[in-house]
């Protein structure tokens, strides 16, 4: 595997450091619903998804999440391929991070 499954709690230790970026990768009207702060949204059924996650930074982290962890996964595996090799996906989605209340 190309990137790391990660608990909501240390998802959330993570996004606090330098260097470590969230990614959301749902849907806009997903992302309007609910959301993590500070994130930056490229939705995974986007045809221009691959090309807007050309244009990221390879030297840093990417904290990927999605609703339940699959689509997020999917977006960590295409990420890897394209070179990118700092990747965390938020094991459960935004559920799990909400289910432990983290802040």
């Amino acid at each position: 595997m190309k990137y790391s499954n990660i608990s909501p709690e240390a998802f959330n230790e993570l996004r606090k450091k330098e260097g470590y970026v969230v990614l959301d990768v749902r849907t806009p009207g997903e992302v309007a619903e609910e959301a993590i702060s500070g994130h930056i949204a490229i939705n995974l059924f986007d045809p221009a998804f691959r090309s807007k996650v050309e244009n990221l930074d390879k030297s840093k982290h990417y904290l990927v999440y999605c609703r339940s962890g699959n689509r997020s996964a999917n977006a960590c595996a295409l990420m890897a391929d394209m070179g990118f090799e700092n990747l965390y996906n938020l094991a459960g989605g935004i559920g799990a991070w909400r289910s432990v209340k983290v802040a």
